[in-house]
């Protein structure tokens, strides 16, 4: 029965009252805006309040320390500013949409959230109790309604879902069950779980949730890590310092797997010869001018060579005339 059938017998009584005849106007003004006003609105509430409980929707209070995490993560790590700006918003205004829960289906007194996981720890940090939906829900129905919230409030990044699809099928779920948890076909989850099972699991975790970079960049790095020596590479980098204070960790990453391993070609101008010492303590480059030729000289000794070359230029230079052919010879 509607709310609307359900109240129809009482206001219409209340209605016939209300039409009767008075001793004064005055009195029978307030009859109408007094009393009979307010047993009205109480009864509307009450009526309202009968068929959200019927539907699973009440609103209650819970103390945050009653409820536990879903059994399936959807996000990587915490955005600490985007948190603490939550968190500000509730201690300033207070929770303005409810979470939803569910009794936990093996521990008595308990519930476990299907969605809502930051506003409960905002509320358990700021001493609040947490405002929440009570719902029975099968395991199924627990993943579609959390991946679907999620989803709507488009604030997961492609990874997370990514990985959020990946731990509901390595827990014995349908790819249908996906598709419908985080609305998607079968293409974009096909695309989602290859990247979630192509790019090393510590490369993920530790490039976080990403925010901003979208699926054709992450099937960029999956193909980039696919040779084993490049995996290996991407997790030896992701370990380092030069990663941890990259300011655009991912960028950083994928410059790095494409630069990497490929050795540097030395720089050897046209129309130049090099001579290096064996024990590498001098380096001497000439180069072939269009009206000369010139002398550079590298490593530790080369400034005490090159004055000693420019002290013995008489004798080296005779030593080079008797070299050359006599005319007619």
């Amino acid at each position: 029965m509607s709310r609307k059938g359900l109240l129809s017998g009482i206001t219409a009584s209340i209605n016939e009252e209300n039409a009767r005849p008075t001793q004064s106007e005055a009195r029978s003004d307030y009859t109408r805006r007094g009393a009979s006003k307010s047993m009205m609105n109480s009864l509307d509430d009450l009526a309202e309040a009968s068929l959200r409980i019927r539907d699973g929707e009440v609103i209650v209070s819970l103390d945050p320390t009653q409820l536990d995490g879903s059994f399936v993560e959807d996000r990587i790590g915490d955005g600490v500013e985007d948190f603490e700006a939550l968190k500000a918003a509730i201690q300033s205004n207070g929770q303005s949409s409810p979470i939803m829960v569910r009794p936990h289906p093996d521990v008595e007194g308990r519930f476990q959230i299907i969605f809502g996981h930051r506003r409960t720890r905002a509320a358990k940090e700021l001493g609040l109790q947490v405002r929440a939906v009570i719902k029975q829900l099968a395991d199924v129905e627990h993943i579609i309604a959390q991946g679907q919230e999620n989803t709507q409030r488009a604030n997961l990044s492609f990874i997370e879902k990514a990985l959020f699809a990946k731990r509901l099928l390595d827990r014995g779920m349908t790819k249908e069950v996906a598709k419908a948890a985080l609305n998607v076909d079968d293409t974009l989850l096909s695309r989602m779980l290859s990247v979630a099972d192509g790019v090393p699991e510590v490369v993920l975790y530790a490039l976080g949730a990403a925010k901003g970079i979208g699926r054709d960049r992450w099937e960029e790095l999956k193909k980039l890590v696919l040779p084993p020596a490049k995996s290996d590479q991407a997790i030896e980098f992701v370990r380092s310092g030069e990663f941890g204070e990259a300011s655009e960790p991912f960028n950083a990453l994928i410059a790095h797997l494409k630069t990497s391993g490929k050795p540097k070609k030395a720089k050897v101008p046209k129309n130049a010869a090099t001579w290096s010492h064996a024990s590498k303590a001098l380096t001497v480059e000439g180069k072939i001018k269009p009206k000369g030729f010139s002398l550079e000289l590298s490593e530790k000794d080369a400034k005490p060579f090159g004055q000693w070359l420019t002290h013995n230029l008489d004798e080296l230079y005779e030593t080079f005339s008797k070299s050359q052919p006599k005319d007619g010879d």
